[in-house]
């Protein structure tokens, strides 16, 4: 299964490794679309790929840390 998400990332997780951490803990490839990261701000376009329940688990666990996670339907216009 493929999800493509939008997380906006609060100041103090942009240096953290949240998404390999994600990854790692909940075997989900994730496939960076685009990403626009500054001292003050973080956001990025990701296409996560695992099975559902390990999807739901990882972007519940970045919720959890604080990031803003939305759903992305179609096409990602760069």
């Amino acid at each position: 299964m493929k999800t493509r998400v939008k997380l906006t990332f609060p100041q103090q997780l942009i240096r953290e490794p949240v998404i390999f951490t994600m990854a790692k803990k909940f075997d989900i490839m994730p496939n960076i679309r685009r990403a626009r990261v500054t001292e003050s701000v973080g956001e990025m376009i990701l296409e996560l790929e695992g099975t559902h329940e390990n999807i739901d688990k990882g972007i519940e666990s970045l919720r959890q840390q604080g990031v803003n996670v939305e759903l992305v339907e179609g096409d990602i216009i760069e």
